[in-house]
């Protein structure tokens, strides 16, 4: 068993403001220093005032887009479609086993440095279908100790049979530390024969797709099919239980109906949304209906952090009003992925409370103002946010960084990293 002693502790609800947490894989005490009471056999790390945060989870990734920094391509955009073909349906095609594996040991690397103990990925690689997730698996979860849920992005781009069996063949087995979940890419590029070979196998397992990212992503569904994406998901019977809707920047009002009370959850990512200036999700339309919302970054950076303060400044200029969108509806959306992930694997996480799992973020924090319960959401938010200074992660117990530094080689994994990346760049000319 292990204690950490004089910390800060915080799970976006409680908050203890010097305080111990023991715990193996899974919590088994949390309290006030007053009431620490040492056990001989307890192996004690005194943080010295460090906060102790839930892990933290990225509910909607692209670890395929790894190989992307530093690629030189011909890109002259001129829509989101253009995104695609230029670049992003360039880089998926030329993936091999090789390159997915290294895209997850880097991740997995970056992920930790930067908090994240749980992700959610959206994957893709054209060079190999079957045994892709369990490539991502190895890397993410077996040599990286993360906790990961994968899928395939189904297209009509790729084998579609091989797609639909990757992700079923996945799905039948999970652990507390990984699940799949049925990857689609997008209605755009799913025909209504994919769909229905989906809708045949599904069986009421969640589905995770991307959902009017663009306008296209409409436009494209209402020429296929005479309705809008969400009706066109509802009709093949694809919005199961626990799926993930990534973006849902142009849902109207008839689609949010739809989806509520369909127990499905929209993963936001603004940040990639700007870059590709497709518009802003519109989270008073998701709050009316009662869809909640989950918080990606769409595998743009690893830091996950500057993702949930650019969705609660983005909503206030969406809103032209400053008290639009809270920390309470902010944190309220990191519970959602917690809530999410842990129904997902079958464990309990997010929370810093008995019989939780013991997936921690800790970081150095001195604050420079005063703080006490009735401000430490402010305090996370404007200081531990903005540049988190990351000193332990954990998850089930286990160190996954200590003191700074990370479980994994990172040299040496950037090293091989960098050779696989120039094979790839070579496939794409």
């Amino acid at each position: 068993m292990k204690a950490f002693t004089n910390v800060m502790i915080y799970d976006y609800e409680n908050f203890i403001k010097n305080g111990y947490v023991r715990f193996d894989k899974e919590i088994a005490e949390v309290g006030d220093m007053k009431d620490y009471r040492k056990n001989p056999d307890d192996e004690v790390i005194d943080l010295n005032g460090h906060m102790v945060l839930p892990g933290f989870i990225n509910s909607h990734m692209h670890i395929y887009s790894t190989f992307a920094r530093g690629m030189i391509v011909p890109y002259d955009p001129k829509s989101f479609k253009d995104i695609l073909l230029q670049l992003w349906w360039k880089l998926d095609a030329k993936l091999d086993e090789e390159a997915v594996y290294y895209s997850g040991l880097v991740s997995a690397v970056e992920l930790i440095k930067n908090g994240v103990t749980t992700v959610i990925d959206h994957h893709a690689s054209g060079m190999i279908i079957r045994g892709s997730l369990s490539t991502l698996k190895k890397a993410v979860v077996d040599k990286g100790k993360m906790r990961g849920i994968f899928c395939f992005e189904t297209s009509d781009r790729f084998d579609v049979d091989k797609a639909i069996e990757e992700n079923v063949e996945f799905m039948k087995e999970k652990s507390e530390k990984h699940a799949g979940m049925f990857g689609l890419h997008a209605s755009l590029s799913l025909s209504d024969e994919t769909l229905k070979k989906i809708s045949e196998v599904l069986e009421e397992r969640p589905i995770h797709i991307h959902v009017a990212e663009s306008y296209e992503d409409e436009q494209d569904s209402m020429e296929k099919s005479g309705m809008r994406v969400v009706e066109r998901l509802e009709r093949f019977g694809l919005l199961t239980k626990n799926s993930i809707l990534a973006h849902c920047v142009h849902i109207n009002e008839n689609e949010a109906k739809i989806l509520k009370g369909k127990d499905v959850f929209i993963a936001v990512n603004v940040t990639s949304n700007m870059n590709n200036a497709v518009g802003l999700p519109k989270t008073k339309l998701f709050k009316e209906y009662g869809i909640p919302i989950v918080i990606g970054n769409d595998g743009l950076g690893y830091n996950i952090t500057r993702d949930w303060m650019n969705l609660y400044f983005s909503q206030k200029l969406l809103y032209e009003k400053p008290t639009y969108f809270s920390l309470d509806d902010l944190y309220e959306g990191i519970k959602n992925g917690y809530r999410l992930a842990s129904e997902l694997l079958g464990v309990k996480i997010g929370s810093i409370q008995k019989g939780y799992k013991a997936d921690f973020t800790i970081v150095k924090y001195s604050p420079p103002t005063p703080l006490d319960e009735s401000n430490i959401a402010g305090h996370v938010f404007f200081g531990v946010f903005d540049k988190p200074d990351i000193r332990y992660v954990l998850v089930d117990g286990e160190y996954l960084m200590k003191d700074g530094e990370i479980h994994l080689n990172e040299s040496e994994i950037y090293k091989e990293a960098s050779n696989v990346a120039k094979k790839v760049w070579e496939r794409l000319k």
